[in-house]
């Protein structure tokens, strides 16, 4: 909390956006906690790449990979006392600072494709829940995807039984907590940085993530099987300090939109390459056993969770659940 606070003092001293000059060009601190090569990690480049582009050498991007600059727990919090510009935090981070609504995307089997999913993202859903973070200092600019969830254990996970009992890694989501225990398993919250190091130790026995993430974090390599379930997804949501942001010169802000709205493209178009790359790199690998569920076993997997639905209505939002349930249906009707 310390650094934070030093951090926000530190960047109130910097000269205001908008008094910017060719020679002191506007810095745009962009952390993120995953690898460089993964989707995210791409996309971040990439808007650096376009926005110093766009603006001529006026605009300066800073990007910082790897958790290099803040942790998945400071993340928000230094995006609100302004010590960081851009985030690029999973929906699941945003229930805890009070906006449960992206919690949605956390519900299991909710999203079966990336087709129903732009049906949400792009439409008047994902607008109005973007606007939802102005009270809270930031703005949201995109939605990225990362891809589909994979479950991976040392021991085979086939059924809801084979759960019970296992700890499992999972982000600050009260909607991810659910999930788990309905499984029978216990839920354990943990920063993204540190959970290779919990698998390996055996802190926790298993965790659930897209197979770009696990293969950049090596977490195949420390955990015996991986089950292809797709149960659930993973997405962020790029989002900028609101101060900074309405700070900016209207040309300047402009440019800033045009180069976010391609590189959205960019890392979204990749996003299902990388992850079918990584997975077929993670089965090469030959580190963990790949297993793929029945029919019957996914039908087992889905009935154990539906009571989800009802419970978390009351967090997230009965509304809003109906509302994305029926545009997914639109979408795959």
């Amino acid at each position: 909390m310390r650094n934070l606070l030093l951090a926000a003092v530190a960047a109130a001293l910097i000269v205001a956006p908008g008094a910017a000059s060719a020679q002191q060009p506007i810095l745009i601190k962009f952390s993120h906690v995953v690898a460089p090569d993964t989707p995210k990690g791409k996309g971040a480049e990439k808007f650096k790449e376009l926005a110093e582009k766009y603006t001529n050498g006026k605009v300066k991007v800073e990007v910082y990979p790897n958790s290099t600059l803040y942790k998945d727990k400071e993340e928000l919090e230094a995006m609100q006392l302004g010590a960081v510009q851009m985030l690029a935090p999973s929906n699941s981070k945003f229930g805890p600072i009070g906006v449960k609504e992206f919690e949605v995307f956390d519900l299991p089997f909710v999203i079966p494709n990336l087709a129903a999913l732009r049906k949400v993202t792009e439409g008047p859903i994902g607008k109005k829940m973007l606007h939802l973070l102005d009270a809270k200092g930031m703005v949201g600019l995109a939605y990225w995807d990362n891809g589909f969830k994979q479950m991976s254990a040392n021991k085979p996970l086939r059924v809801p039984a084979d759960y019970k009992g296992l700890k499992f890694r999972i982000q600050s989501s009260k909607v991810l907590e659910a999930q788990f225990r309905s499984l029978g398993a216990i839920p354990q919250v943990m920063a993204f940085s540190e959970v290779y190091q919990a698998l390996q130790t055996g802190v926790v026995d298993g965790q659930e993530n897209t197979p770009s993430n696990m293969y950049t974090q090596k977490m195949h390599e420390v955990q015996k099987y991986t089950t292809l379930t797709n149960h659930g997804y993973i997405g962020y949501v790029v989002v900028v300090n609101k101060p900074f942001w309405d700070g900016l010169p209207a040309d300047i802000r402009g440019q800033l939109e045009k180069a976010m709205a391609e590189s959205t493209t960019y890392a979204n178009t990749i996003s299902a390459k990388e992850n079918d790359e990584a997975l077929e790199a993670i089965k090469t690998s030959g580190k963990t056993t790949i297993i793929v569920p029945t029919g019957e076993e996914m039908a087992a997997m889905r009935k154990a969770m539906e009571p989800i639905y009802d419970d978390m209505g009351k967090r997230v939002g009965k509304q809003l659940i109906d509302d994305v349930v029926k545009t997914v249906n639109s979408a795959t009707n």
